[in-house]
């Protein structure tokens, strides 16, 4: 047979409840060339005998398993597996909405210069038990261009890993997930972008993001908090090494416990802090670090100094942007947020 244009890798284990919609989801688009490749990591549900079903009802959907080896392992096998010449990611408990494939295939050919498409979601979650969530999948919905992904990718994740295609030639030229203690796709979209990638998302909700008690990123220590500010401060090192005219000194806006302790990491990646800054009356004049925490009218302006907002408060980013651009300075050249 000939090899689809577009391959859809799915990493399957104990997903015997919720693998059929999910494929369902998939078999249902229209205008797109593909193939499903579907790895049984392990199950001991019904998930093989679900694929092994779907494979025999339709030539589409290619299925095997492998000893449970965890979700980077079969994700690297299903994306090995693949023959398309985009790959998309798709996880088994989420719903591809019609037209995705389409429109992520569209959008890479129409911009040959992109290497990786993602798409507006749609949180599949509830919004009053799960609103951190829900109020991270709205950030990730505004983040459209190659510039805002690029110059937001330090503050959180910016492209829902089961949401992305890309080329074949990208995955050859970057490499695919990796194990470690970080969690996978964060790594990947970091390493990709630090290689050059250039990324954009089709602005269209093309993808049900559901949000299970069980998912990974909830319960497993490589997608924790400080595994999140591990990889990323190892990648935002590099980046201000390539991009702070001011090197190695930056300028930290936050002084409470959390800042100090997440940005603190960049200390032991050569990186020197000219100063604090503060919001907060009550921390003007302390000394952290020996050095003095100062208020934020003293941060320095445009060209005179680089700036790291640790802020992630509600409301609070969005502020800070504002009190940065009412001054003149440039996100990406004269500061990045961190948090």
């Amino acid at each position: 047979m000939a090899a689809p244009r577009i391959s859809v890798t799915m990493p399957c284990y104990e997903c015997g409840d919720t693998v059929a919609e999910a494929l369902d989801s998939l078999l249902a688009q229209e205008g797109a060339d593909f193939e499903v490749v579907a790895v049984n990591d392990g199950s001991t549900d019904d998930t093989a005998g679900i694929l092994a079903e779907y494979a025999r009802r339709d030539s589409r959907v290619r299925c095997f398993s492998i000893p449970h080896g965890g979700v980077i392992r079969a994700a690297n096998a299903a994306i090995e597996a693949a023959r398309g010449e985009y790959i998309a990611r798709m996880d088994a408990d989420d719903i591809a909405l019609p037209g995705r494939l389409a429109a992520q295939a569209a959008l890479l050919d129409g911009h040959p210069d992109v290497g990786l498409a993602g798409c507006r979601v749609r949180f599949g979650g509830c919004r009053k038990t799960c609103r951190g969530y829900a109020r991270y999948v709205d950030w990730t919905n505004k983040l459209l261009t190659h510039e805002a992904i690029s110059l937001n990718r330090f503050v959180e994740f910016p492209v829902p890993n089961p949401s992305i295609m890309f080329r074949r030639s990208t995955l050859e030229e970057h490499g695919p997930y990796r194990e470690g203690d970080f969690p996978e796709d964060y790594d990947l979209l970091l390493r990709w972008l630090e290689g050059g990638v250039r990324m954009m998302k089709a602005d269209a909700e093309l993808l049900v993001w559901n949000d299970p008690p069980d998912r990974l990123s909830r319960t497993h220590p490589r997608y924790d908090v400080d595994a999140f500010y591990r990889i990323k401060t190892e990648y935002l090192a590099r980046w201000l090494k390539r991009n702070n005219p001011h090197h190695p000194v930056v300028h930290i806006l936050g002084s409470g416990r959390t800042t100090r302790k997440r940005a603190d990491r960049l200390l032991a990646h050569g990186i020197k802090f000219a100063a604090y800054y503060d919001v907060d009356p009550k921390k003007i004049g302390h000394r952290v670090n020996g050095l003095t925490v100062r208020d934020r009218s003293e941060i320095p302006g445009p060209g005179e100094g680089f700036c790291i907002p640790y802020v992630a408060s509600r409301g609070a980013r969005e502020e800070i942007f504002k009190f940065f651009d009412e001054r003149g300075s440039v996100l990406g050249r004269d500061y990045i947020p961190a948090a």
